[in-house]
């Protein structure tokens, strides 16, 4: 047999490993600590516990990572994806009911359990809205020559105002039960939203996996002159990369709209933009854009929402949260350092040198 050594070095490399071994520790954490943390149970033909609520609630997020993971591999970032989520909810609530414009929307009307736009429509509406944000910001980037941080946090700013006067400035109540099915119903016992969350990763991967798309973004994202002088569109690639972005905000919008049953402009979303680049930190996707792995942009998403629904078995307060996640921001920065990378490479190095080649 040859040496061992170079193996161990690629499965260290493999951007999976470390999300991996990430999640692996929040899991042995549970086991020792809060050995109920895996229990599931069945009501009703449904499962529910711990780990199906980490995959229901993960779900916004995992969308929203597959196509942050896009526009970092470009080089780019964007800010706007919680506005977004906030517009196409707002799209899609508003439309299921009867009253719009500057008329107000008793309860009564929305108690009715129906509505006149049929729920393609509505379904149509809040992706259309999606996509036609993420392409504006493709716009100012690819178009415009702006800087992405300055061109996304535009939509970012501008994105709340824009929900509140699509539902004029009303929480969004939605009784319309077939609406709720994208975010609260089950397939095989297993959320709906799991099974979305499936189709929309395979549909990047076949894009990204078995076209050229996936090459030439990450072409952009290394050296987008040499990218220019190839022939490929640098602008057409961006472009795509944020509208598909806007997209999967859009999809993220029905789930998380569906399952509150209504939209709160100011509060639907937020922070998903920086959940969303954290987890694709995590997955290895380097800010300066490149390679990329979508598979590990999703275990990161999962990352986050296992350390939040495990801060929440502890009786972790909500408002302690955010600290727990910058421990969890710090543990993550260092285990990608170079300086970890060196170390831990000087530690294999010296074993394969004590036990030598095995023949």
């Amino acid at each position: 047999m040859k040496n061992n050594i170079p193996l161990l070095k690629r499965v260290r490399e493999n951007r999976l490993f470390w999300p991996l071994v990430a999640l692996a520790l929040i899991f042995i954490f549970d086991a020792i600590f809060a050995p109920g943390f895996f229990k599931i149970g069945i009501v009703e033909g449904h499962l529910f516990g711990n780990l199906i609520d980490v995959f229901n609630n993960a779900a916004p997020l995992m969308l929203v990572s597959l196509g942050m993971t896009l526009v970092i591999a470009t080089g780019g970032v964007d800010l706007s994806v919680g506005a977004v989520i906030a517009i196409s909810a707002a799209m899609g609530t508003v439309l299921i009911n009867p009253a719009l414009g500057n008329e107000l929307i008793t309860n009564d009307i929305l108690a009715a359990n129906t509505t006149n736009t049929p729920l393609w429509l509505v379904v149509m509406a809040d992706l259309g809205a999606g996509v036609l944000c993420g392409f504006w910001n493709g716009l100012l980037v690819s178009r415009g020559k702006i800087s992405p941080m300055v061109a996304t946090l535009i939509l970012m700013v501008a994105g709340r105002g824009i929900a509140q006067l699509i539902t004029n400035g009303q929480i969004m109540t939605v009784y319309y039960t077939p609406y709720w099915w994208f975010g609260n119903g089950f397939i095989w016992g297993l959320p709906v939203s799991i099974y979305i969350v499936v189709v929309v990763f395979l549909l990047a991967w076949v894009l990204v996996r078995k076209t050229s798309i996936g090459l030439f973004i990450e072409s952009v994202g290394i050296n987008p002159k040499s990218t220019y002088y190839s022939g490929i569109s640098e602008k057409n690639i961006k472009l795509f990369a944020y509208t598909f972005c806007g997209f999967c905000g859009a999809i993220a919008g029905l789930i998380l709209s569906s399952y509150i049953h209504g939209c709160d402009a100011n509060n639907i979303g937020l922070n998903y933009e920086l959940d969303a680049i954290f987890a694709v930190v995590i997955g290895g996707t380097l800010m300066s854009g490149g390679r990329f792995s979508l598979l590990a942009s999703v275990v990161g998403a999962l990352i986050i929402w296992t350390f939040t629904i495990t801060m929440y078995t502890f009786g972790v307060p909500a408002n302690a949260l955010l600290a727990g996640r910058a421990v969890l921001v710090l543990v993550v920065i260092l285990l990608y350092s170079d300086y970890t990378r060196r170390i831990l490479n000087k530690i294999v190095e010296q074993k394969g040198l004590r036990h030598g080649p095995t023949n």
